[in-house]
């Protein structure tokens, strides 16, 4: 009996399957390694075509290219770089439909430099650094919690008083924010529970939990923090 071959069209069909059931990308890439191996998608081919989904892009066949080179926003690869930092020029090219050499032209135009195996930002001062952490952040809970916006929460956040995060431009660009932040005493990281609660204990709870509402997750972590 032979052996059945998934072409990529039912493997995309598949994790459009998984998308509908509310799987993430990770779930289908894993689901799909254990049934076919080294013939399932890879883990940013999984996530690039849930991406499309979201988008509402569902066809699963590729789509013809013209002879004019694509057009991409910076704003794509830099979420993607967002996702995935550790993407190479080759995954990147293939997720966004252009060369290695269009990729690489932009990442020098965005001051990406690769460390480590990872795509950072060049030659950044520490608070633009920070600035850059926090645009991304904001736009991550717009995302992922649209409930923010609709109930009109105020985002509460606690950093210690380390250089980056009193700059001035992390300052001003909390300001447009409009989010509380909460005063942090000088030398008390004893007092910030990143650092020596959340990180540690809350982390390992997490680990391959699924809150099936806002409520269900706000209840977990209320028992989570008040032991």
């Amino acid at each position: 009996m032979s052996k059945f071959l998934p072409n990529k069209v039912y493997l995309r069909g598949t994790l459009l399957h998984y998308f509908i059931q509310k799987k993430s990308a990770a779930e289908a890439h894993r689901i799909l390694v254990q049934t076919y191996g080294d013939n399932a998608l890879s883990d940013t081919t999984c996530r690039d075509w849930f991406r499309r989904f979201k988008n509402n892009d569902f066809q699963l066949e590729d789509k013809e290219r013209s002879g004019a080179p694509k057009k991409f926003q910076g704003k794509e690869l830099e979420q993607l770089l967002d996702e995935d930092p550790s993407q190479t020029l080759s995954e990147l090219g293939k997720i966004l439909q252009v060369d290695e050499s269009t990729v690489s032209k932009r990442l020098k135009g965005l001051g990406m430099i690769q460390k480590q195996g990872h795509w950072v930002p060049y030659e950044l001062i520490t608070g633009d650094r920070y600035r850059l952490q926090l645009m991304r952040l904001s736009r991550a809970l717009k995302e992922k919690r649209p409930l923010y916006a609709q109930r009109h929460d105020k985002v509460i956040l606690l950093h210690d008083n380390a250089r980056p995060h009193v700059a001035k431009p992390v300052k001003t660009y909390l300001e447009t924010l409009k989010w509380e932040v909460l005063p942090h005493p000088p030398y008390s990281p004893d007092i910030a529970p990143s650092d020596f609660h959340l990180f540690r204990s809350m982390a390992h709870g997490l680990a391959d939990r699924r809150f099936h509402s806002y409520e269900e997750a706000q209840k977990w972590i209320d028992s989570s923090i008040l032991g």
